[in-house]
């Protein structure tokens, strides 16, 4: 119970990573707000589980600011407050550079990246005043890396990196953390699609050789939200099995 008490906002809590990161904060204590534009088909187990007052979802466009907006304030009547925020949003359209189109460039910034600065600058201000919070960002190591056929996607990544680090000097005085997650490969429908060849070709460049899990993010966010990692502020912790080093 890392987290008891805390109340959470988790942008693209429906799936994935997210879906994890929603489901190990409710493990751990926390109330939930999830921000995506569907349910999922796991809220109802979720909810059945942990109590529909503990996760409550709100079908949000991350990438509409004024969507984002009016839904963060609903959040904080519902609430009072926002402790923990992770910003996880995120949507790939590959393409080498030549073909990319504008609109694939632009949707990939406004939800990747976009997403992030419109929860931030809503909930700056309450943290500051509680003078308390935990703000993470889901970056990835194609930010640090970069990959071919993911020029949008990287970009993004690597923002929220700056974005991270430019954040955190803004709010440390007040006791609000700002920190970054880089996942490498991890087990989600974008992995489960690959075939057997496919797959061992993206083990053989991961260093500790497998594919990482979705807990295995969630777990490092739920310390970096919680008073364990309370000195620690501007990092970025890759969770690749080594890909990135």
């Amino acid at each position: 119970m890392l987290i008891d008490g805390k109340v959470a906002l988790v942008t693209g809590g429906s799936r994935g990573i997210g879906r994890q990161i929603v489901e190990t904060f409710l493990e751990n204590g926390a109330v939930v707000h999830s921000f995506s534009r569907s349910a999922g088909d796991d809220l109802p187990r979720m909810q059945e589980t942990y109590g529909s007052d503990r996760l409550i979802h709100h079908a949000v466009d991350v990438g509409d600011e004024e969507a984002v907006s009016a839904a963060v304030t609903r959040v904080l009547e519902q609430s009072g407050r926002v402790d923990i925020l992770v910003n996880n949003a995120g949507i790939t359209r590959d393409g080498l550079i030549m073909r990319m189109s504008t609109e694939d460039w632009r949707s990939v910034m406004d939800v990747n990246l976009g997403s992030a600065f419109y929860t931030a600058r809503a909930l700056a201000r309450p943290m500051i005043k509680q003078r308390s919070g935990a703000i993470i960002n889901i970056t990835s190591v194609v930010g640090l890396i970069g990959n071919a056929g993911q020029a949008n996607y990287a970009a993004s990544k690597a923002g929220l990196v700056g974005f991270t680090k430019s954040l955190a000097r803004e709010v440390a005085s007040r006791n609000v953390r700002v920190n970054a997650i880089a996942p490498g490969f991890i087990e989600t429908e974008m992995t489960d699609r690959l075939n057997g060849d496919q797959r061992e070709t993206l083990t053989t460049q991961i260093p500790m050789g497998r594919i990482g899990t979705a807990e295995e993010i969630a777990k490092v966010c739920v310390f970096l939200a919680s008073d364990m990692a309370s000195y620690i502020t501007g990092e970025v912790i890759t969770v690749g099995g080594g890909l990135a080093m």
